[in-house]
């Protein structure tokens, strides 16, 4: 069974940064589209960013474009999101998704998730 973990959440000041990680294991990690999203209570699970399986392609949520950098490490099995310049609006359970189709641009295409870390950040 494919397992994706979250790591790296917490409690910053906006402004600071923070860089979450998540660990696949179970599966061809280096064949899979790879997401983050994020989830505050009353709201929908919305699209933060995606890379291509091979880390050429990346694609972001226009709330996060030049703040927000996903990257993944096939050797590690493992993809990440460095968040800089964080604000209040970011506070959220952030999620990692794992997609094995070819392009994964909805929330549906994504077959795999993890728990979810959650990020708060202050202002």
């Amino acid at each position: 069974q494919v397992q994706l973990v979250e790591s790296g959440g917490g409690l910053v000041q906006a402004g600071a940064s923070l860089r979450l990680s998540c660990a696949v294991s179970g599966g061809t990690f280096s064949r899979y589209i790879m997401a983050w999203f994020r989830q505050t209570p009353g709201k929908e699970r919305e699209f933060v960013a995606r890379i291509n399986w091979s880390g050429g392609r990346t694609y972001y949520a226009d709330s996060v474009k030049g703040r927000f950098t996903i990257s993944r490490d096939n050797a590690k099995n493992t993809v990440y999101l460095q968040m800089n310049s964080l604000k209040p609006e970011d506070t959220a359970v952030h999620y990692c998704a794992a997609s094995t189709g070819l392009l994964a641009p909805r929330r549906e295409d994504y077959t795999y998730w993890g728990q979810g870390t959650q990020v708060t950040v202050s202002s």
